[in-house]
């Protein structure tokens, strides 16, 4: 009888133990670790669907707007270097390296906004099947990319709150150390500017 109690109380003990580990935040860096990282292959993702709409979008354009050669020469440009600056998984806790990401992304977003101005003086182009489809898909691309870079920089701020913050920071500290914040995006300089409106 005495073995048994023993036995009992010693499968108690490891639940317990293995409960209270369990619960006191050990798995949760590593976990909303992979959350960010997953979200970060998301805005990767968005970003080169983008890429791959250009060279359709170009090529359209140019049907109908030849004399435009210097808009369409920068958004080519601005899409070879925009795909040519990566950040892989390892490199998210360089703020250098994303903000580097970031504005090559920021001008590929204005040498686009350019283009499709130019395209309002193009009535025929305006109207074109091909174009339209390619216009709203790299609007509704536009609306993906915002959303995932809204869910990575959550993911990264609850990532990086774990890091500082107790119980976690504890299991930061001693089993994680190697664990860096991670770098979020940040509005760009333009963003910060008003806007200015002229009549």
């Amino acid at each position: 009888m005495n073995t048994f109690m023993s036995r009992i109380s010693t499968i108690l003990l490891a639940a317990l133990l293995g409960l209270s580990v369990s619960g006191c935040g050990y798995n949760t860096i590593p976990t909303d670790e992979e959350t960010a990282k997953a979200k970060w292959a998301d805005v990767q993702n968005n970003y080169q669907r983008r890429a791959d709409l250009i060279p359709n979008l170009v090529n359209t354009v140019q049907g109908y707007a030849r004399q435009e050669k210097d808009v369409l020469t920068a958004v080519v440009e601005a899409r070879a270097k925009a795909t040519q600056v990566k950040v892989d998984v390892s490199q998210l806790t360089d703020p250098d390296k994303l903000k580097q990401f970031q504005d090559v992304q920021n001008q590929l977003s204005g040498a686009l906004g350019r283009l499709l101005a130019v395209s309002e003086n193009y009535p025929d182009l305006k109207s074109n099947q091909n174009f339209l489809a390619l216009q709203s898909q790299l609007e509704g691309t536009e609306n993906r990319i915002a959303v995932a870079r809204r869910d990575y920089i959550d993911a990264v701020r609850v990532y990086n709150t774990d890091l500082r913050t107790f119980p976690t920071a504890i299991w930061a500290s001693m089993v994680f150390r190697s664990n860096k914040p991670m770098a979020e995006f940040t509005a760009s300089d333009t963003a910060q500017a008003p806007p200015q409106v002229k009549f």
